[in-house]
């Protein structure tokens, strides 16, 4: 795989069963992302953006075919090492946003600094840093309850980017905000993307976000229909 490749998927296949009735939801999907990238997986519901976004992360296996990231094949890992990885090389932006409740927005952003063992003063720089630049600078001792929607969102991308991952993935990260927050939140990805090179992979089908990255993969049925330069 080139270096310049991030993600790749060949062959990739994922059959969930219900009962005794076996679900294709990818269907011999082939990819390549190009580190740098800002890209959007588009597609209706049950396209398989969501179990595209889940194995690219490693948070679910394929029934067949190989992903590899950043040069590691993520089939050969086992459990722990597969959760090393995404530790160290991934980072999530979930829907839900999934902050910890009881801790502040500047210890949700640490949160996987401390996993890493990364210095205190480190720690405390990047997480400001970070901070400052999502638009949180004020607001780190705030938590979730006392945040916006945006707001909280804004926490997880800068927990997310706070180990200066390989790649972000980001699962339909405007759905339970507005118009303006999720306009505001994609601009905020695509400066992240451009002045800190951060590669962004998103599932999605706002409008707001297909009309923002450089790549559309369009999926339907389970495979790619389309690429297309947004």
């Amino acid at each position: 795989m080139s270096s310049d490749i991030i993600v790749e998927a060949k062959n990739l296949k994922k059959i969930y069963l219900q009962g005794s009735i076996e679900v294709p939801a990818l269907r011999g999907l082939d990819l390549q992302l190009e580190r740098g990238a800002f890209a959007a997986i588009a597609g209706s519901s049950g396209s398989g953006k969501t179990t595209l976004l889940n194995l690219v992360g490693g948070l679910d296996r394929p029934t067949a075919g190989e992903i590899t990231i950043d040069g590691q094949g993520l089939s050969s890992l086992s459990g722990k090492k597969l959760a090393d990885l995404r530790l160290r090389r991934i980072g999530f932006v979930f829907q839900a946003y999934n902050l910890l409740p009881i801790l502040s927005a500047y210890e949700n952003a640490e949160y996987v600094l401390l996993l890493q063992g990364v210095d205190p003063a480190e720690r405390r720089k990047r997480v400001m840093d970070l901070l400052a630049a999502v638009g949180l600078e004020g607001l780190e001792n705030r938590r979730p309850s006392e945040l916006s929607g945006g707001q909280q969102q804004r926490v997880a991308v800068a927990r997310a980017i706070a180990a200066e991952p390989a790649l972000v993935l980001a699962d339909e990260p405007t759905a339970n905000l507005d118009s303006k927050t999720g306009t505001e939140l994609i601009e905020l990805m695509r400066n992240l993307n451009r002045d800190r090179g951060v590669t962004f992979l998103i599932s999605s089908h706002d409008p707001k976000v297909i009309d923002r990255v450089d790549r559309v993969i369009r999926l339907e049925d389970g495979q790619i229909v389309e690429k297309l330069a947004a």
